[in-house]
């Protein structure tokens, strides 16, 4: 049987995003194993039944400048309209307050976690960070191809991006953050977890040896970024154009 407690070798590295193109560094407890997206502080936890499958929000108290652009019930609209064999062991939705220094270094809409400790339990999970609308969020004008199409899509989803000469800005403003986050990046990062899914857990069976399943488990991390990137946004493209067709989105916030 596989070890569910198996800790993902990329949690809190660059692949994750840690620290990336950045020479400072977010402190890391000497006396913690856990990365600095799972340390949370007060926080409520939700339960929620989707389509028969068990998630758990965990919902962290934000700053008096900051907000979770996107409800409970929002995100679980977008996850009801999921394909239920797409959830795989997915339990955590974590609505996340990252600290000042992680905004600065490490800003990021949401990400997949395989495996999230939360109060001693590992699950697979996503991360939906909270957004300090005093903030405002800045692009280097050196932009690769591929940040090039991220940029114009975040003015498809209304981020009214200015050029400074020197930087890309654009103010946060919380009906484009949820768009961003709830119709692009929470359907993104199950893109990610379902490739996993495909590559790892479904060619294998239930009665399988371990032995087999690590070795297709170390194959899916060592593909290159580009490649594991360009299956989350076809799978994020090709869902979202579905819940447009069947006029599912947008819809209006729903509060908790």
């Amino acid at each position: 049987m596989r070890d569910a407690t198996r800790r993902n070798r990329n949690i809190g590295t660059a692949k994750q995003g840690h620290g990336k193109d950045n020479e400072l560094t977010i402190p890391q407890p000497a006396l913690t194993l856990r990365s600095f997206f799972e340390r949370l502080d007060n926080y409520k936890k939700v339960p929620r039944t989707i389509n028969g499958h068990d998630f758990l929000f965990v919902v962290e108290q934000t700053r008096e400048s900051s907000k979770h652009a996107c409800t409970i019930n929002d995100i679980s609209k977008i996850i009801e309209n999921i394909p239920t064999e797409d959830y795989g062991d997915l339990k955590l939705i974590i609505l996340r307050q990252p600290k000042r220094k992680e905004e600065t270094m490490s800003s990021v809409w949401g990400r997949l976690i395989y495996s999230y400790e939360f109060e001693g339990d590992y699950f697979p999970a996503i991360v939906i960070e909270a957004v300090d609308f005093d903030r405002k969020f800045k692009w280097t004008k050196k932009l690769s191809v591929d940040s090039q199409k991220e940029l114009e899509k975040l003015k498809e989803d209304g981020h009214k991006i200015v050029d400074d000469k020197r930087h890309f800005v654009a103010d946060y403003e919380i009906d484009n953050v949820r768009t961003t986050q709830l119709y692009r990046t929470l359907i993104h990062e199950f893109g990610h977890y379902v490739h996993y899914l495909e590559f790892v857990e479904r060619p294998g069976t239930v009665d399988e040896e371990y032995e087999e399943w690590e070795k297709r488990d170390d194959l899916y991390f060592k593909l290159p970024k580009s490649e594991k990137e360009k299956f989350a946004h076809n799978y994020a493209d090709k869902t979202k154009n579905k819940l447009i067709e069947k006029k599912i989105i947008p819809f209006e916030r729903i509060e908790d």
